[in-house]
């Protein structure tokens, strides 16, 4: 899949600036133009036609809300300080796709972008027509992937799932996390939460010296 195109909107030139920088360094991804207002955010997405808006809610000339109410064809991920339970159900009813709230760190944008772009690559791979799994999955709903601990995403879960279903084979934490684009750590976090879940196993490879490899295998 090519590039995913992204416009940043913040009304505070600096975080645009951080925010830019935090796309910029998730493989996959680039910034093709920052806003900070409304009515430029409108002309920019109507110029360039992105495929995903970080969208803040404060802005000069208008609410992010009225923004994401007038945008069309393309995916908003809202990024604000606004927290009250109303902005965020108006931002759901508006479209969002996920909702990061002000101050995060890099590592939460670049979950989200993660999880986007796998969300992206499994409706492409999907086909002409859906099946009931293949949406549970995407949605986040499989008993396979919840309910998920604490600081655990379902779409990631599910990248793990499917690369070691795909695998057909035992794999290490390395190499899930080199076939799934995760960092080792993260990797490793998801397999050993599927093996208390039940569904993948592990056991040690004891090699020529050092400490020995755990290999996991999916079991569903």
């Amino acid at each position: 899949m090519s590039t995913f195109r992204v416009v940043v909107v913040d009304d505070d030139f600096m975080v645009a600036r951080i925010h830019s920088g935090y796309v910029g360094r998730v493989p996959g991804f680039a910034v093709v133009a920052v806003a900070h207002n409304g009515a430029d955010a409108l002309a920019a997405v109507a110029e360039l036609r992105p495929d995903l808006v970080l969208l803040d809610i404060y802005l000069p000339d208008m609410s992010g809300l009225e923004v994401l109410k007038a945008l069309h064809d393309v995916d908003v991920l809202v990024i604000s300080a606004a927290r009250d339970v109303p902005t965020v159900r108006e931002a759901m009813r508006g479209g969002a796709i996920n909702y990061l709230i002000k101050p995060f760190a890099a590592a939460a944008l670049t979950e989200r972008l993660q999880q986007y772009a796998e969300t992206r690559r499994r409706l492409t791979a999907m086909g002409p027509e859906a099946r009931q799994d293949d949406l549970d999955r995407l949605f986040g709903t499989s008993p396979t992937v919840a309910p998920m601990p604490k600081g655990l995403s379902a779409a990631t879960c599910a990248l793990v799932v499917d690369t070691l279903r795909e695998a057909g084979r035992d794999l290490s934490a390395a190499e899930v996390a080199e076939l799934s684009g995760l960092s080792r750590v993260s990797a490793r976090r998801y397999l050993d939460y599927l093996c208390t879940a039940g569904r993948a196993e592990f056991w040690p490879r004891y090699g020529t010296a050092g400490r020995p490899e755990h290999r996991y295998r999916w079991l569903c």
